[in-house]
C-alpha cells in the first residue's frame, strides 16, 4: 500500500524506527472482519457457532456475516469491525440511562449501545447526513429496538433541545480516517499533512456543543478512527482545560489496547498491537452535581406534550386498539403513541418536545392507518417477540427466499388475518394469511433475490 510521505515521516517519528516497521507492515495484511450478536433476539440458533470471540467486546466475534441470510435480515447479527466495537464496549451503556450517539451512522455504535440497554431508557441516535440517516434507521429497525429516536440534525440544534440532558454521550467524531487506510484505501486520497489539524477544528466545535448536553454526573466517550494526536490527545487536553468539571476515567490496557501518546488514561488501537483497524477512545466524567434548573426545562416540555397535531385521535386509537386486541399479547401506553400523517409511532418515555428537530425515526414505527383499518409495520414484526403476538407462522428456508424476493406462498397454517412470520423464534415482520396464502408485506425497498 502506498502511503503519503508526510504520513510515513510523522508516524516514524512518533513510534520510533523499530515499532514503526511493525506498524508499516500491518498495512500489507488483510483488513479484519467481525460481527456482533444481538441479545435482544433469540440467539439459540447461533448457540453452536465456533467463531472466535473478540476479547473485551461482549457478543463480538471475528468473521463475516452473510448480508442476505435470515439471521442478518432479522437482526440477529450486525457486521462491525473489531476496533469500532471497543467504543460501545467502553461506553458500557446501562438500562435506564438517557444516551446520545451523536454521529451515529451507519449504526454500529447505536446497536451496540442498545444491546446493553435492554430496551430500557432512551437512546437518541443522530446523523446530520440525510442519506446516511436512512441507513441508520434501517439498521436500527432490523435490530428490533423500541427505545430509540433517530434524528437528522446539527449538533447546535440538538444542544438547544437537550440542555444538560444525557447521562451518556458517545461522540465518535468525524476525522481524518487514518485508521481506515487499510480497510478503505480511497481514504488516503483525502489525506494531506494539514488535514488532521483541520479536522481538529471541527471536532472542537462539536465537543463544545456536546458538552452543553451532558447531564450532571454524566459521562462522555470521545473516539475517532484516526491516530492523529491533533485529533485525539490534543482534543482531550482541550476538553480538560476548558471544562474543569471534567476528569478522565482511566481505561485498562489489555487485549492489545495501547496507551495514548503521553496520556495513559486513554486507549489506542494500533494495527500491529490490536487485531483490527485504527481507533482512539477516551472516557470522561462530568464531576458537576445536580443542576436545579433542569427539571424546570423538562416540566415545560412535558406540559406541552400532547397538545399538538401529532396526538392520536379517538378514531385512530380505536383502529389501533382493535388491531392490538386481535393480534397482540402486549399493550402500549396511549400517552406514548404519536402520529405523523398516517404513521403511528411508539415513543420512548422521557422525551422533551422534538417539534423543532428533523426526525428520521420517531421511536418504534407501529404501522399505518389505512381507510377504516390499521396495517402493522415491518419494524413492529421485527421488534416483537413471538410470545407477544397471538398468531405466528413458522416459515422454511425456501419460503424465506420467496418472501424476501416479494413473492407470496401457500401455507398449511389454519389461522387467517395478520400473522407474524417466524424463523427460529425470531420475527420476520407481519404478513396476511388469506385462504391459505401468505400475502407478501416485505418492504419493496428491501427486497432481494438469493
Amino acid at each position: 500500500m502506498k502511503l503519503p510521505i508526510a504520513f510515513i515521516e510523522k508516524y516514524e517519528k512518533i513510534l520510533g524506527k523499530k515499532e514503526f516497521q511493525e506498524f508499516l507492515a500491518s498495512f500489507e495484511e488483510k483488513p479484519v472482519s467481525a460481527y456482533r450478536l444481538n441479545p435482544l433476539k433469540d440467539l439459540s440458533v447461533m448457540a453452536n457457532q465456533d467463531a472466535e470471540a473478540i476479547a473485551g467486546s461482549p457478543f463480538g466475534y471475528y468473521g463475516k456475516v452473510a448480508g442476505k441470510s435470515a439471521n442478518h435480515v432479522m437482526g440477529l447479527v450486525y457486521s462491525q469491525e473489531p476496533a469500532a466495537q471497543m467504543v460501545g464496549a467502553i461506553a458500557d451503556a446501562k438500562p435506564g440511562l438517557k444516551v446520545l450517539d451523536l454521529c451515529a451512522a451507519p449504526g454500529g455504535k447505536s446497536t451496540q449501545l442498545l444491546s446493553s440497554m435492554d430496551n430500557q431508557g432512551l437512546l437518541v441516535s443522530n446523523e446530520i447526513s440525510a442519506k446516511r440517516s436512512k441507513i441508520l434507521v434501517e439498521n436500527i429497525e432490523r435490530f428490533g429496538a423500541r427505545n430509540v429516536i433517530v434524528l437528522n440534525e446539527s449538533v447546535e440544534n440538538l444542544a438547544k433541545i437537550f440542555p444538560e440532558f444525557f447521562d451518556l454521550i458517545i461522540l465518535d467524531a468525524p476525522c481524518s480516517g487514518e485508521g481506515m487506510f487499510r480497510k478503505d484505501p480511497s481514504a488516503i486520497q483525502y489525506w494531506n499533512e494539514d488535514y488532521p489539524a483541520q479536522c481538529s477544528v471541527l471536532q472542537k466545535e462539536i465537543i463544545d456543543e456536546a458538552m452543553k448536553m451532558l447531564a450532571p454526573s454524566g459521562q462522555l466517550v470521545y473516539s475517532t478512527c484516526t491516530w492523529s494526536r491533533e485529533e485525539n490527545e490534543d482534543n482531550i487536553s482541550y476538553m480538560l482545560e476548558k471544562y474543569p468539571n471534567l476528569s478522565l476515567i482511566p481505561l485498562t490496557h489489555e487485549f492489545g489496547l495501547a496507551e495514548g501518546i503521553n496520556m495513559s488514561e486513554v486507549v489506542r488501537c494500533w494495527p500491529h498491537h490490536f487485531r483490527g483497524e485504527g481507533q482512539f477512545i477516551a472516557k470522561l466524567q462530568n464531576k458537576t452535581m445536580v443542576a436545579p434548573h433542569i427539571s424546570k426545562h423538562r416540566l415545560k416540555n412535558d406540559k406541552n406534550k400532547g397538545k399538538n397535531a401529532n396526538t392520536v385521535s379517538s378514531e385512530q386509537y380505536k383502529l389501533w386498539e382493535t388491531f392490538a386486541f386481535e393480534n397482540l399479547n402486549i399493550r402500549f401506553e396511549r400517552q406514548l403513541l404519536q402520529v405523523f400523517g398516517d404513521y403511528l409511532y411508539l415513543l420512548p418515555a422521557g422525551l422533551p418536545d422534538l417539534g423543532r428537530l428533523k426526525i428520521a425515526r420517531n421511536g418504534l414505527h407501529l404501522g399505518t392507518f389505512k381507510k377504516n383499518r390499521f396495517e402493522p409495520s415491518f419494524a413492529l414484526g421485527l421488534a416483537l417477540k413471538p410470545s407477544e403476538v397471538k398468531n405466528k407462522t413458522e416459515i422454511s428456508d425456501e419460503e424465506f427466499v420467496m418472501y424476501v424476493a416479494g413473492k407470496s406462498f401457500k401455507s398449511s397454517s389454519e389461522c387467517s388475518g395478520w400473522t407474524q412470520l417466524v424463523i427460529a423464534n425470531n420475527g420476520l415482520g407481519f404478513a396476511k394469511l388469506v385462504n391459505g396464502t401468505v400475502k407478501n408485506y416485505f418492504p419493496k425497498g428491501l427486497r432481494f433475490k438469493i
